[in-house]
């Protein structure tokens, strides 16, 4: 029996990964829940259908992928050697976001109204995008001489875990109607009852036909929302995991502990997804429930949970004849961590929030909270970061700042979820939304695109390094409503990153700028304008 070896995969490929993840979710967000695209509203249903099972596919071929590569030691080594290497570069990273690019510009260019009608012309757009996107990805990654030699000696196994990852999400459809039990699904109807009541007060229950609701918005609790899939999709993985680890796991104690606690939060999650659902129909819009959260969540949840038994799993040493030492530094104590996990968070905050309030801007608290403990996490490499600023980043975020006002448009009315809170709650929301705006937005923004993107992409030569500014920038400049003047920021906190190679100056001058906008949206009583 041979011990698993010790190893530490490249940051590099680590982070392109997570990239990779983080693209994919945002892919998600954007078509399957932003946007207002009903396949049998076009003409290519069948067409339209295919593209989100790709993305099904894609994110069950990643997880296999995943769990091979924790399995083979070999496989695992000779990927990390071939990602370690920087000569895959600038060219497919620049197809990779050119196409990414590609891909989300029918988001920009098409009005929501018409995204069925013209989903003719907006489909191979995407088919290209996407291409680009996946094709530049997967080199920039690795050259494409050492995947076909990472790939040569393993083809055959990594063909069987594709056409598994393929046909999974069809083979669960077929089956599934096999397995509905119709206590599952009355157990399932009791479960979302009493997580809506504890939620969403006395909800509006029939039994008989189990239809559940509340506010209006109804759901119909059938026999394919019972969970079964989902038990049966946890087992596959399981089995999976087993076969791949057979020689270290002691099996017993995985299929006698592990799955039937991977079966409860199955179906635990399963209540948690109608839940939601109910609640976004209910509160926040009936189309984003019915088109977008339904279409989704589902695989979106078991891709979490297999994530989560994944690294649980491995965690628990008692699981296994003999323990795994993977050497890897804690992600608290990883600079690049610091980078990027506060601003995925950020993210994915601003999602949520957007997703469950009917007036997003009372959800700032929250996203201030989640910065805040994202910060907290990462609070040891940022020590890095903290210097005394120069004077011309004072001078530079005072400048920005007054542009950003006087270029401003006219003052909007204050919203209306605004103007009913009590004076003593509105002062409260008004001091967190100024904490984040002034502290915590800068820094998180400034650690991802001036810290990693800018960094990542500047070597010292001056193409490289006027690629990454207009890089950064632009990455930038589309995180705000205001294009031109939030380019024009970007570039210039690029600069004064580069003067002295202190990230210090560029967070200072992005802190003064918000700071003075802020104060101005205060006293002007528009909001939106920061």
């Amino acid at each position: 029996m041979t011990q698993v070896e010790s190893f530490k995969m490249p940051q590099r490929a680590v982070w392109i990964w997570m990239l990779f993840a983080a693209e994919l979710v945002a892919i998600v967000v954007a078509f399957q829940v932003l946007a207002s695209v009903e396949c049998r509203l076009t003409s290519l249903e069948v067409a339209c259908r295919g593209l989100r099972g790709t993305v099904v596919r894609t994110m069950c071929f990643g997880c296999m992928v995943g769990i091979y590569l924790w399995a083979r030691s070999p496989a695992r080594r000779d990927f990390a050697a071939m990602a370690a290497s920087q000569e895959a570069g600038t060219p497919w990273m620049i197809l990779h976001a050119v196409g990414l690019g590609v891909a989300f510009l029918p988001l920009l260019l098409v009005p929501q109204a018409e995204m069925n009608t013209m989903f003719g012309l907006i489909f191979p757009v995407l088919v290209a995008g996407g291409a680009m996107a996946a094709v530049g990805g997967l080199f920039w990654l690795a050259r494409p001489g050492d995947w076909r030699a990472w790939l040569r000696p393993r083809w055959r196994e990594l063909l069987g875990l594709s056409v598994v990852a393929l046909v999974l999400p069809d083979v669960a459809d077929l089956v599934a109607p096999l397995w509905y039990w119709q206590v599952l699904t009355e157990i399932t109807f009791f479960g979302v009852a009493v997580l809506l009541t504890l939620l969403s007060g006395m909800p509006v229950v029939n039994p008989e036909a189990q239809i559940i609701g509340t506010n209006g918005f109804l759901v119909a609790v059938a026999d394919s929302c019972s969970g079964i899939e989902g038990f049966a999709l946890i087992t596959a993985f399981l089995g999976l995991y087993a076969m791949l680890f057979r020689d270290t796991l002691r099996m017993g104690r995985f299929w006698l502990v592990v799955w039937p606690v991977s079966i409860f939060l199955s179906w635990l999650l399963n209540v948690v997804r109608i839940t939601v659902l109910i609640l976004i129909g209910a509160h926040a819009s009936p189309e984003l429930a019915v088109n977008g959260f339904h279409s989704f969540a589902g695989w979106l949840f078991f891709t979490a949970l297999a994530i989560g038994v994944l690294i649980a799993v491995s965690k628990l040493r008692w699981l296994h004849k003999e323990a795994a030492a993977w050497g890897a530094t804690p992600l608290s104590h990883d600079g690049m961590a610091a980078r990027i996990l506060p601003f995925v968070v950020f993210m994915l905050s601003g999602i949520v929030v957007n997703a469950f309030w009917q007036a997003p801007e009372l959800g700032y608290p929250l996203q201030v909270l989640g910065m805040a403990g994202a910060l907290w996490y990462v609070r040891r490499p940022l020590r890095a970061y903290f210097a005394r600023p120069s004077w011309l980043a004072l001078l530079a975020g005072l400048a920005i700042g007054v542009g950003w006002v006087l270029m401003a448009p006219a003052p909007e009315t204050p919203a209306s979820a605004l103007t009913a809170l009590t004076p003593a709650v509105f002062a409260a929301w008004a001091a967190v939304r100024i904490l984040g705006t002034v502290v915590f937005v800068p820094l998180i923004e400034e650690l991802f695109f001036r810290g990693y993107l800018q960094t990542r992409i500047d070597d010292g030569t001056w193409p490289r390094r006027i690629l990454a500014i207009a890089l950064s920038a632009a990455a930038f400049a589309l995180l705000h409503g205001r294009w031109i003047e939030a380019g024009v920021a970007g570039v210039i906190f690029s600069a004064l990153y580069i003067r002295k190679g202190r990230l210090a100056d560029a967070i200072t001058a992005h802190a003064v700028a918000n700071a003075l906008i802020a104060v101005l949206a205060a006293w002007r009583g528009d909001w939106t304008l920061i």
